[in-house]
């Protein structure tokens, strides 16, 4: 049986269901086969919030993804209100008449890089600024506010300090909570205006809700797309042969987004999923694979050990941007799919798409020098050196 045969073989791939400690110290299950992983996403016996959330096992000290989240008796009800307010703001529709910024934005960047005299840092230069950008003028925050709610955003994400977190979503809040008192006396065409002007079965989102929501999508909007972003250029200087296949030939950067969504490095600041996955709550006693996840248990999802599942992608440790299908679960799936995935993927087509057309990028240091950020909910790079001939 050779190594690959190995990693397909499903008894090869370890249990199915394990019990491990979190980056918090405490216990939890750990399911990260593909299949399973995508049943409990769909499954709504596995929640968010938790009955006694005071006593609840935690992943991390971060107040976002650390711990648990809503109320348990109106949470489902909650999921679908916000999902039908928040959803338009990520319609195609939103999406389509945002393509021509995007794509201004990524040109904008790359002209001011590609002046500059190499190394240069991508992650500097572009990773940080592009989402920023975009999710700035999506909800209407300006974007001179940035190295405050960059700041707050690390803070918040922090994995081991519960008083920064906490001090961290205290200020990206407050943030929000002023600006939204601003949209409220003068809307605009942005997401905070509509959050406040939409209503559901007749009643608008409150302006603390719409602070509080503004602040996760601010977080969420720039952070993970950073990180996708920093991800995806490692993934294709270190393979110079997908590099060069995705600039001969425009039809396949749809096919490399989404293998740049699947793929995620260890050495790049990849978390432990034994201690740090995407955390569910068993609403009730589930019976899994043989075992009883009791009301309250932690389960962590291993969703980047799933997007390696060899049972589900042939040779799925290969950066393969041709591949197809590729059903990756790096937005999740089913009840709670990731409302912005159209935008993070729009951004990741644009940006890779136009730096086909730019000079021929090449890392500036070995990969094994590059710095992942360790103690961040969102990991990715400190830095990201990069150079290209004059």
């Amino acid at each position: 049986m050779t190594a690959t045969d190995a990693f397909t073989d499903p008894d090869a791939l370890g249990p199915r269901i394990a019990r491990v400690t979190t980056l918090a110290g405490d216990s939890a299950w750990l399911i990260t086969r593909y299949d399973d992983v995508k049943a409990v996403l769909a499954d709504l016996r596995f929640g968010r919030s938790h009955r006694d959330p005071e006593q609840a096992a935690r992943v991390s000290s971060s107040m976002i993804l650390g711990g648990p989240s809503g109320e348990f008796d109106s949470e489902d009800a909650e999921r679908v209100r916000m999902r039908r307010l928040v959803g338009p703001a990520f319609s195609a529709r939103r999406m389509a008449a945002l393509q021509p910024r995007i794509a201004g934005i990524v040109d904008d960047l790359l002209d001011a890089m590609f002046t500059g005299t190499p190394p240069v840092d991508l992650h500097e230069a572009v990773s940080f600024p592009l989402p920023a950008l975009v999710i700035c003028e999506l909800l209407g925050v300006p974007y001179a506010d940035r190295d405050d709610f960059r700041r707050w955003s690390d803070d918040v994400g922090n994995l081991l300090d519960l008083q920064r977190s906490m001090s961290g979503l205290d200020n990206l809040w407050r943030y929000m909570r002023g600006l939204v008192e601003a949209k409220a006396a003068q809307p605009e065409d942005d997401v905070l205006s509509l959050l406040l002007t939409t209503p559901h079965e007749g009643v608008t989102m409150t302006p603390d809700e719409a602070a509080m929501l503004g602040a996760g999508l601010l977080f969420a909007g720039h952070e993970t797309t950073v990180t996708a972003i920093d991800g995806g250029m490692v993934q294709l200087l270190t393979h110079p042969e997908q590099r060069a296949a995705l600039r001969a030939d425009p039809a396949l950067i749809d096919g490399a987004v989404e293998e740049i969504l699947r793929s995620s490095r260890k050495d790049l600041g990849e978390l432990d999923e034994r201690r740090q996955g995407l955390l569910r709550y068993a609403r009730e006693d589930v019976e899994f694979a043989g075992v009883t996840i009791a009301e309250g248990d932690l389960v962590l999802l291993g969703l980047r050990t799933a997007n390696r599942d060899g049972a589900r992608f042939q040779q799925a440790e290969q950066f393969d941007v041709t591949r197809a299908p590729n059903p990756h679960l790096s937005f999740g799936f089913g009840p709670r799919f990731c409302l912005g995935a159209p935008l993070a993927r729009l951004e990741l087509r644009e940006l890779f798409g136009a730096l086909r057309r730019r000079p021929d990028l090449q890392l500036a240091v070995p990969v094994a020098e590059l710095r992942p950020r360790r103690d961040l909910l969102t990991g990715g790079l400190e830095a990201l050196p990069v150079t290209w001939m004059m």
